[in-house]
């Protein structure tokens, strides 16, 4: 583990939530996805669940695009987090719960609204990734037809490809098949080349003999 579990795991959530509407289209666009969203990252608190929380959590869900965008950036980004903590009011404090019974921060109040509260998590746990000095691991993935992003936790930082939609596995078989094509097309063009040096040497030796 590279970072504390309670900041992977919530950087892993706003990796997830920038993605909702970069895969197959939107797929944060009712209150039950969003509840199977914040059930599966044990998000805690107030939840009103109306058409205005929806809407804001998809606000928060742009402005951290934006930060993944400003990555190879660092003063840019470090101005965006710095602005999602302001106005989020970010104020830590050591709780702990069922959900997760080990000590662990949280920013917010839970009677706050459900955006405030992800938003300042999810820019503390940004603004350890720049303290660190490690903003690239925040990424787009390395496929030409995919926009999702990732959150590389690698210790090498070797992560290229989302987990979104099998880019990985489908860019090493595109590379696979285009070094068999290859090999096919040297296979093709070799024995030719073969017949020529054979015409050749038996022209010379024709000129030997003669």
């Amino acid at each position: 583990m590279i970072f504390t579990h309670d900041t992977e795991l919530t950087l892993r959530a706003a990796c997830v939530l920038v993605n909702t509407d970069r895969v197959d289209g939107e797929r944060l666009g009712d209150m039950r996805s969003l509840d199977e969203y914040l059930d599966g990252f044990g998000w805690t608190g107030r939840r009103d669940k109306d058409d205005a929380e929806l809407a804001s959590v998809h606000r928060l869900r742009e402005r951290l695009g934006k930060i993944w965008a400003t990555a190879d950036d660092e003063e840019r980004a470090v101005g965006q987090v710095n602005a999602l903590l302001s106005d989020t009011r970010a104020s830590p404090w050591l709780t702990r719960h069922a959900e997760m019974p080990e000590w662990h921060l949280h920013l917010a109040s839970i009677h706050d609204p459900l955006w405030q509260r992800m938003g300042a998590e999810m820019a503390m746990s940004l603004a350890d990734l720049i303290r660190a000095g490690e903003l690239r691991r925040l990424k787009t993935c390395a496929a030409s037809d995919c926009e999702a992003v990732l959150v590389d936790l690698s210790r090498n930082r070797s992560r290229m490809f989302c987990d979104t939609g099998n880019c990985g596995n489908r860019q090493h078989v595109a590379a696979y098949r285009e070094r068999r094509a290859k090999e096919d097309v040297l296979r093709e063009i070799e024995p030719s080349d073969a017949v020529e040096a054979a015409v050749s040497e038996n022209d010379v030796g024709g000129l030997q003999t003669g």
